[in-house]
């Protein structure tokens, strides 16, 4: 899923070249527009997604295919790929979406067409920003640049060698995965790798020759230089100190002739908009207001002590477990902080239940993504394989983190709080020096575990990286919660030599104990609540439900279709069925006895009631069943690491629930479950009742 889908989606012909190109515009017919330049032929427009999301919610931007990739042709005559080419269909793309005046952007060889048409269309140009910059002939080629070496057969080829034309011919691939993994050298880059050589496969080894024996349009360093320091326009070069590509020369003199603002990120390659997405996109973000004199929106400074306490939430909208715990936190506060003022940036389906608990939602969450939606886009049929997911959720997390960072510049508070806040706490360790006030940090899981033994390394990769994180920035978190006990914690390694999950885990975090968001139930309130709900107090009551994301419909539908055999099983049975707020009820089939009901504001109260209830193995559901202490069947979700092992591992410490393969959840097998455990004794292991006291504590304590 794309966290930005394009408002215009269109082509230019060019030279019998067809070139597609898309459009995202904010809304706003006087905001300036932003042409996002193609780079190499090797990527599509896709190696933009990190800075599309956002500049768009300010400025129109385009995006451009270049020849020999994504929705453009792939011609095999060099001259379509000519640094003359690439003008024309600049030129022609801007004429066919009516954009007048432009700020270029480009990559690597976009870098210098971005200059090229600074110098050669003024008229067109307002400013160009030139990433990594190719710049002919202002230093000595490397020898891998060398037409000899490009054009040598050879026996096999190793290192830069693979930057020759029958290479490319023989294993464009493994040519794709070299040069990636050699210029997105920067550590714990796995995925950014891993999307370049998906981008890079789309193309074709006669387009890439085709388009290193295209011509620029200069013949020697006297014509380069000269046409650099014809640019009457502002510039802005980006560029990495440890670039493998680009020499550190060539990059600076394109930034010298041409009188730019010279920005070097050290310790980065050459795509610094890919692996350091926040820092660029702020530069690019004031570059163009500055350059298009876009006026600043008004700012309104309080003296700090008239200031009242400000709280600012981000609460994790995969499912509504987060939510429901993080308002009892809320509460719990505001009972120690009388006056403290609480802030939202979330989204949906959590504002649902913000706004009927009366809660402030910040505005600014109407630029959020919705991370929800990528989650269903990336099940299968009770099968989500979580970690994936999160992985390919990344340019979701950038645009969502970039709505956090300029709302924090914007506006003071004394404390930010994520739960299970990805973006937030990942991108607040890659950039610092962002941080402007005390933050916490909650969750009820630490470390990505492996479904499939050839998965191991990758994990290790992203726990690696955190506890590097954690590591050079101790004090980043002012606050590590963990919302459960050192129990709750599985024993599996982080990865090869990393300490334990628990090991690591109780050194760095504080222990809240596990937070609900009710009061307990005994007998008489349990009683009391079915005569509220209209069940007899004889009468059996199955409860199934797969709370707030749309990813449990398969396990509903199944077991409805096992409700009428458990209905001949157990005479008088009663299904209730909770879709949530993201599965249409009127999907479900109809049966006699079968209530549907869609979002369910108190689904503890229907949990706390009922004789047995049917869930996925989400930790909210399961958990507030343990507390409940009501007989439950849990289905995790195939390859839900979460589910599978963090979750599977507490119920086992309170002895609760009963595990199912989803794989036996034929209708015959599931209802002899539901008769077996309708009603069941229970003896779990007491969940505590002041855990939403306690985090509310280890809070106040940082304001």
């Amino acid at each position: 899923m794309r966290a930005r889908e394009p408002d215009i989606e269109g082509y230019v012909k060019r030279d019998g070249v067809r070139i597609g190109y898309e459009v995202f515009d904010p809304g706003d017919a006087n905001a300036p527009t932003v042409v996002l330049l193609p780079a190499w032929s090797i990527v599509d427009s896709r190696h933009w997604k990190a800075q599309v999301p956002y500049l768009s919610r300010e400025f129109r931007v385009i995006t451009i295919d270049p020849p020999g990739n994504g929705r453009s042709d792939r011609p095999t005559d060099p001259a379509a790929y000519s640094d003359d080419a690439h003008l024309a269909y600049l030129i022609a793309v801007l004429d066919a979406v009516d954009a007048d005046r432009v700020v270029l952007v480009g990559l690597s060889r976009g870098g210098w067409w971005s200059l090229v048409g600074a110098a050669r269309h003024p008229d067109r140009v307002l400013g160009s920003v030139a990433i990594a910059p190719v710049a002919p002939f202002l230093d000595e080629q490397p020898p891998y640049r060398q037409v000899e070496h490009f054009e040598r057969r050879r026996d096999a080829y190793e290192g830069w060698q693979r930057f020759n034309r029958h290479f490319w011919q023989q294993d464009l691939r493994g040519f794709a995965e070299f040069f990636f993994q050699t210029v997105i050298s920067e550590p714990h880059s796995t995925k950014q790798i891993e999307d370049a050589v998906g981008w890079a496969v789309q193309t074709t080894p006669e387009s890439l020759i085709a388009a290193e024996r295209s011509q620029r349009c200069v013949r020697d360093r006297d014509e380069a230089e000269a046409l650099l320091r014809g640019i009457d326009r502002p510039v802005l070069v980006i560029r990495g100190s440890d670039d493998h590509c680009r020499t550190p020369d060539e990059m600076a003199r394109a930034a010298l002739y041409s009188r730019a603002r010279d920005v070097v990120l050290d310790g980065v390659d050459h795509m610094p908009h890919v692996r350091e997405p926040v820092v660029v996109n702020r530069l690019l973000r004031d570059f163009v207001r500055d350059v298009t004199r876009t006026p600043a929106k008004p700012t309104r400074w309080q003296r700090p002590l008239n200031r009242p306490r400000r709280v600012l939430y981000l609460s994790s909208p995969i499912g509504l477990g987060h939510v429901e715990r993080d308002a009892a936190i809320v509460d719990a506060l505001r009972a120690k902080r009388p006056g403290v003022q609480v802030d939202w940036l979330a989204q949906h389906p959590v504002t649902e239940v913000l706004e009927r608990r009366g809660e402030r939602v910040h505005p600014a969450s109407k630029h959020l993504v919705t991370e929800s939606a990528h989650i269903e886009s990336e099940a299968g049929e009770h099968d989500l394989h979580a970690f994936q997911a999160i992985r390919r959720m990344d340019e979701i997390l950038v645009a969502n983190f970039m709505v956090f960072a300029d709302l924090a510049e914007r506006e003071p508070y004394d404390l930010w709080v994520g739960d299970e806040a990805w973006e937030l706490d990942y991108f607040l360790h890659e950039n610092p020096e962002l941080k402007r006030t005390a933050y916490a940090w909650l969750t009820d899981f630490v470390g990505w575990l492996p479904m499939a033994p050839d998965e191991a390394d990758l994990t290790g990769d992203y726990n690696a990286e955190m506890v590097e994180q954690i590591a050079r920035f101790p004090r980043l978190r002012d606050r590590a919660v963990f919302v459960g006990n050192p129990a709750d914690l599985v024993d599996d390694p982080l990865g090869p030599g990393l300490p334990s999950v628990r090991d690591w885990t109780t050194e760095h975090f504080t222990f809240s104990g596990y937070v609900t968001d009710f009061a307990e139930v005994d007998d008489e309130e349990r009683a009391r609540l079915r005569a509220e709900l209209g069940w007899a107090t004889d009468e059996p009551v199955c409860v199934a439900t797969v709370g707030g994301s749309g990813v449990g419909g398969d396990l509903l539908r199944k077991v409805v279709d096992a409700f009428p055999a458990a209905r001949r099983a157990v005479p008088g049975l009663r299904l209730v069925v909770v879709a949530g707020p993201r599965l249409d009820p009127a999907r479900i089939p109809a049966r006699d006895g079968l209530e549907v009901h869609g979002y369910v504001h108190g689904l503890h109260r229907l949990l706390a009631a009922c004789d047995l209830a049917i869930t996925h193995g989400g930790l909210t559901t399961t958990m507030t069943l343990t507390a409940h202490r009501r007989p439950f069947l849990y289905v995790p979700l195939r390859n839900h690491f979460e589910q599978n092992r963090h979750v599977r591992h507490r119920l086992a410490a309170y002895g609760a629930g009963t595990h199912v393969d989803y794989g036996r959840t034929d209708p015959d097998h599931l209802a002899e479950l539901i008769a077996a455990n309708l009603g069941r004794p229970v003896d779990y292991r007491p969940v505590e009742t002041d855990g939403a006291e306690r985090a509310a504590a280890l809070l106040a304590e940082l304001f």
